[in-house]
């Protein structure tokens, strides 16, 4: 289908669940390891979910958090939520007991959602009461009153019982049933599609996190669109996503799928085994493992056969072009999709072309999204940057939030007169109109006055035949300010001496760009954020004397 005949469609996102309900009732929403739940199923667990919310008082426009591993209770209260004209705030399942309670506190959580159920993967009623200590000796679940999160006023169990300072699911369910349905119609309704539908919180670098107000348009207009017109069969898809649904990287997937009356695969936790059977069980025509630590153990799984995931139409991937050469051999009928996002931008806000090379996918993440406007600015002139010269990428559009909650300072900071958001992001144009990706502006090196893009050097490192996965982090130097350092993952069966990588670099890469040492990491060793590395975690781990490091 051409562009021009494409149409600009914007539903709230309680209302995608709703029209999927009606057009394909019996048809399978979300489906993991062993349970399987249909759209019917789905909106009667959301609905009811939604009368209990209203009958704890919640109104529309208040924040309620959703803290839940991949499953019907994440899904269904996401929808409740949202049915209502609420905000749902997604809390990150990895962060600890500081950073939950300073969220929970900042985002002005009126109620909480999650999950203690014997059989679940994750025991979160246990992990809120560390977060929260008062809760634990709460006599009213529905009427709180916390030191530690003000506005708290309810905590609610959407799987398991007998927790003190929680309501359980029982007990919700039985208000529940005092609410008229027509009250959630009522109130949906009335949802405009630029209300805000998230309050999604970024990860904080040395500051605390900050939440990205998102709205019903932004978290719905992309995904949908996508997964009608760019993504799979052009019928019904199946899609998987390998991260958690607290993430934008998973969760915009979801939303496409459920707005497209799709099927949604996905786990409590990604284990390649697991994950291949899946997809394999069920057909997946589409694909999000998105980062080489996702698809590289998929990969290498013993039981992993090409040749039975024939179904699949497409994959989102960013890696080294080996990476990308090494899953298209494998997957020829598979369009290995490039793409460049944010939080902040509710997912994608760029996207690669059907006709794009390996090659070009492997350098480049797209052109603007329909809909979308980019600029790369210069670092030293802050004017638009020439083809070729690496710069700070900046994004205006239908998807950018509205602007950081509580912090007025950083929003004024991340946003210009123009209303361009300022991403952080290093990038630069390419001859054919795309943007590539040369990592974040603080993991720009400064090597002996020399602007040095992380990014470059790992592109590099990845193509020796010994190295499965690599970092590069900056470490401070008393000559040179700061020098490169390399973490390295070895692939097995291959030997390789921190030296010999280093002598792979030498006569091919500036001097300058040479790693000074690497730390071999390994298998399962990386200190993960969310989906990605976590590079401050790197930094951290780097106690290296100035005598330690080498200059080429």
């Amino acid at each position: 289908m051409t562009e021009n005949v494409r149409w600009t469609e914007v539903l709230c996102v309680g209302d995608l669940l709703v029209r999927a309900a009606h057009r394909h009732p019996g048809r399978d929403a979300l489906v993991l390891p062993g349970v399987r739940y249909t759209y019917a199923e789905l909106y009667e667990r959301a609905e009811r979910t939604a009368r209990g919310l209203v009958a704890l008082g919640i109104r529309p426009g208040q924040h309620v958090g959703l803290l839940a591993s991949n499953g019907v209770e994440f899904a269904e209260g996401l929808f409740a939520i949202s049915l209502i004209g609420g905000v749902v705030v997604p809390l990150n399942a990895r962060h600890k007991a500081t950073e939950l309670a300073y969220i929970i506190d900042n985002s002005d959580l009126v109620a909480v959602l999650t999950t203690a159920g014997a059989d679940q993967y994750v025991d979160f009623a246990a992990v809120l009461k560390e977060a929260l200590p008062s809760l634990a000796t709460a006599k009213v679940p529905t009427r709180l009153s916390l030191p530690e999160a003000r506005g708290l006023r309810a905590a609610v169990l959407l799987c398991g019982a007998d927790r003190a300072g929680f309501l359980d699911r029982a007990a919700f369910d039985r208000l529940a049933a005092d609410v008229d349905p027509r009250r959630i119609l009522e109130l949906r309704r009335r949802v405009r599609v630029r209300d805000i539908a998230a309050l999604l919180y970024t990860s904080g670098t040395t500051a605390n996190p900050k939440g990205c107000l998102l709205s019903h348009e932004a978290m719905t207009r992309g995904p949908v669109e996508r997964a009608r017109f760019r993504l799979g069969t052009g019928d019904h898809d199946v899609t998987w996503a390998a991260g958690p649904l607290f993430h934008i990287a998973a969760l915009s997937p979801f939303l496409g799928s459920i707005g497209d009356g799709g099927t949604f695969l996905t786990d409590v936790h990604y284990e390649p085994g697991r994950a291949r059977d899946l997809l394999v069980r069920e057909g997946a025509t589409v694909a999000f493992p998105w980062f080489p630590a996702i698809i590289q153990p998929l990969l290498d799984h013993p039981a992993f056969d090409p040749t039975e995931l024939r179904a699949l139409r497409s994959m989102f991937l960013i890696g080294p072009s080996v990476l990308l050469e090494r899953v298209q051999s494998a997957l020829p009928e598979a369009e290995l999709i490039a793409a460049c996002g944010m939080t902040e931008t509710a997912g994608i806000y760029a996207l690669s072309d059907r006709t794009d090379s390996i090659e070009t996918r492997a350098t480049a993440q797209g052109r603007p999204y329909s809909g979308m406007e980019i600029r790369i600015i210069d670092l030293e002139t802050g004017e638009g940057a020439e083809v070729g010269v690496i710069g700070e990428l900046l994004v205006r559009g239908f998807c950018v939030t509205d602007g950081y909650y509580h912090d007025p300072e950083a929003t004024a900071a991340a946003f210009d007169e123009g209303r361009w958001l300022h991403t952080g992001d290093l990038y630069s144009w390419t001859p054919q109109g795309q943007v590539a990706f040369h990592g974040r502006l603080k993991d720009m090196l400064k090597v002996g006055g020399e602007n040095v893009a992380a990014l470059e050097i790992e592109s590099f490192l990845a193509r020796h035949p010994a190295v499965r996965c690599v970092e590069v982090v900056g470490a401070p130097d008393p000559r040179l300010d700061e020098v490169p350092v390399a973490f390295v993952e070895v692939r097995d069966g291959y030997t390789v001496t921190p030296e010999e990588l280093m002598e792979f670099c030498r006569g091919r890469i500036a001097r300058f760009k040479i790693p000074r040492a690497v730390r071999f990491i390994e298998p399962g060793g990386w200190p993960m954020s969310t989906t990605k590395i976590d590079k401050r975690a790197l930094r951290r781990m780097l106690n290296e004397t100035e005598s330690e490091l080498t200059h080429p």
